[in-house]
């Protein structure tokens, strides 16, 4: 049975450093405003202090709006359309004299200058909002003169620009390093990229952790016995931390959230968004009651002996669904609802169903089906074993 999330506690939320990863942050943002989840006090490094400054204003629409259309040139002093062209290494396009007098200028310049980004915090980072605010907000960063990680606490931070720490905290090694106030800071997450120190020491038993997997060390922390975790994670790449695009940014901020309402309600799926949760006997009278045509045909693409009628069932639920589950890589100890649930996200996977709805496995069926019919009309040529898995799923 799966635990459910349990929506009467307070959490304290940590926010993983990460570039324009940090997108996906937003969107789990999303899901927890959605599910009412009660933050008591959130801890980020990088651009996970910079998102948590915006959680901490508490203006969600202004923070996607932000992340929706956020471009290179909003935070480095570059040229947007060669940037696209840099990371998507198109050399015929790429204006190479431009990009050697830039490298050039950043070599002088000892980091490239990101102006753009001070800019940007000082019109959108509303300090007394975020000291005032009801959230506990803690952030790192790395103080280079004394060799050693700084936490710095919003609300006890009395005079002290809160938005020149951020931009601290955010300083990537690539970025020019201007002193400030005498001092030389680095980003945050060099030395402790997801800081559930942060939480812990401050006494947080409940906390969620949103990864992105940025580059940094991720420190060790001994948690202790009364401190429960739950981690927050994409499961396909978020792309580089440089790449601040804006349809990269909208499909990660997508990601974020429906990766949210995973963790939130608890819903089934690899790759789906799955509201489908059965017992093994309901799974196993699936497999028994399936279409007669579409299990001769499976026994016959594993070359299995179809049996005595009286032990037909077992030969089945004991030799295909082995097969099947050997076909796809489930762990040894699988059940049939994980293998179930695997069929069917292959299903709609081969006929590229949309993957960011939650669907009940009446939903899921009929889209797996209509988007089937819909390829035979096209003539869309779908390989043997996924034509059986799709016919195994519309005709069950």
């Amino acid at each position: 049975m799966v635990k459910a999330f349990d929506f009467d506690k307070e959490y304290g939320i940590v926010l993983e450093g990460g570039g324009a990863k940090g997108a996906y942050q937003i969107g789990v943002w999303k899901a927890l405003l959605e599910c009412n989840v009660k933050i008591k006090g959130v801890s980020g490094v990088s651009v996970g202090a910079l998102n948590g400054a915006l959680m901490c204003m508490g203006n969600y629409e202004a923070a996607e709006e932000l992340w929706k259309n956020i471009t290179y040139s909003d935070i480095m002093n570059v040229n947007d359309q060669q940037m696209q062209y840099l990371i998507k290494k198109d050399i015929k396009n790429l204006d190479l004299r431009s990009l050697t007098k830039d490298t050039n200028r950043v070599i002088t310049e000892k980091g490239i200058d990101i102006t753009p980004l001070k800019e940007l915090l000082q019109e959108k980072i509303d300090e007394e909002k975020i000291k005032n605010s009801p959230i506990e907000f803690v952030f790192g960063t790395f103080h280079v003169n004394k060799l050693k990680e700084l936490e710095i606490t919003a609300q006890e931070l009395g005079e002290d620009s809160l938005k020149d720490y951020l931009l601290a905290s955010a300083l990537l090694p690539a970025f020019k390093n201007e002193k400030m106030n005498g001092q030389r800071y680095l980003d945050g997450g060099m030395f402790n990229n997801v800081p559930v120190d942060m939480l812990v020491n401050r006494g947080y038993k409940d906390i969620l952790v949103v990864r992105i997997f940025g580059i940094g060390l991720q420190k060790y922390v001994k948690i202790p016995e009364d401190v429960h975790i739950t981690q927050i994670s994409p499961r396909i790449q978020l792309g580089g931390i440089l790449e601040f695009n804006t349809e990269k940014s909208k499909r990660n901020i997508d990601l974020g959230y429906f990766d949210g309402l995973r963790c939130l309600k608890s819903l089934n799926g690899k790759i789906y968004y799955l509201d489908i949760h059965l017992l093994e006997e309901e799974c196993i009278k699936r497999f028994i009651h399936l279409n007669e045509a579409v299990k001769m045909a499976l026994l016959e693409y594993y070359r299995l002996d179809y049996g005595n009628p009286e032990v037909y069932t077992r030969r089945f639920l004991e030799g295909v669904c082995q097969n099947l589950a050997a076909s796809l890589k489930l762990p040894k100890d699988w059940t049939y609802e994980e293998l179930y649930i695997s069929l069917l996200e292959l299903a709609a996977k081969t006929l590229h169903v949309s993957k960011f709805a939650v669907y009940t496995e009446e939903e899921f069926i009929n889209r797996i089906r209509t988007n089937y019919e819909r390829s035979q009309k096209k003539n869309f040529e779908i390989p043997l074993f996924q034509t059986l898995i799709i016919k195994l799923v519309i005709l069950s």
